[in-house]
């Protein structure tokens, strides 16, 4: 566990590289690979036969986001800590907008909690069509889960930009990228709620969203290989 007690060493970078690399997997899985795997072409019935027969996938999705809410706390922490003597507010607000993040991620396993009981529970007293439209309302409360988390990962993104920044450790490109990439899950937000049809928005969304996936992974390589935020790249505060 020392490898946590210096933000500034080698050995803590590499432990958040790590943390970010295993929420982009757990991610993966979770977000694009479980969901293709179980939802068939938007059919909630159909759905709901595909869990039944399969509930280990699902339940290891549900695992998989588990894996990613704790590191999201865990990596939150750090990255306050490595980043705090380059702007002690923008840090704290960068760290309680990540935690915001896994909150409402946490909050988004209750209907996945409910979906499975009613695939799984014989003696619920619905008929399959009423569990179809119930199913349905779970699915759209999840999906605007989704929409309030992108919320708040922007804002931590444009926050953790600014700090890489900063602190002049971190290659200026993945800083601005990281800054400007961000903005994509909050036009993906707007998109969704305001405007699901847009055409333009969907293209911006999806080409700043690109961006951001790029300057992530970049970030977590880096961090992993080269990765160290010391006092000595430390930039003056202004006045």
């Amino acid at each position: 566990m020392r490898a946590f007690d210096d933000p500034t060493t080698r050995s803590f970078a590499r432990m958040a590289g790590t943390l970010y690399l295993l929420i982009a997997g757990a991610g993966f899985f979770s977000i694009l690979y479980v969901p293709a795997r179980l939802e068939v072409s938007g059919d909630p019935a159909a759905a709901l036969d595909a869990i039944a027969a399969g509930p280990g996938l699902f339940i290891a999705g549900v695992g998989g986001d588990v894996v990613m809410m704790l590191s999201e706390v865990v990596l939150a922490v750090m990255l306050f800590a490595m980043f705090r003597p380059y702007g002690a507010v923008l840090a704290t607000a960068a760290l309680v907008a990540r935690l915001m993040m896994a909150a409402v991620m946490a909050a988004m396993l209750l209907p996945q909690a409910a979906i499975l009981a009613i695939a799984m529970d014989p003696h619920l007293a619905m008929d399959m069509a009423a569990r179809a439209d119930l199913v349905w309302v779970l699915g759209r409360m999840d999906e605007a889960g989704v929409w309030v988390w992108q919320v708040f990962f922007a804002l931590h993104l444009w926050l953790l930009g600014v700090l890489a920044w900063r602190s002049r450790a971190v290659p200026p490109l993945l800083s601005v990228m990281l800054a400007v990439g961000g903005t994509g899950y909050l036009v993906d937000s707007i998109r969704a709620v305001a405007a699901p049809s847009s055409a333009v928005l969907g293209a911006v969304g999806g080409a700043l969203l690109a961006i951001v996936t790029l300057a992530e992974i970049g970030f977590a390589l880096w961090l992993l290989s080269r990765g160290r935020v010391t006092p000595h790249a430390r930039m003056a505060d202004p006045a």
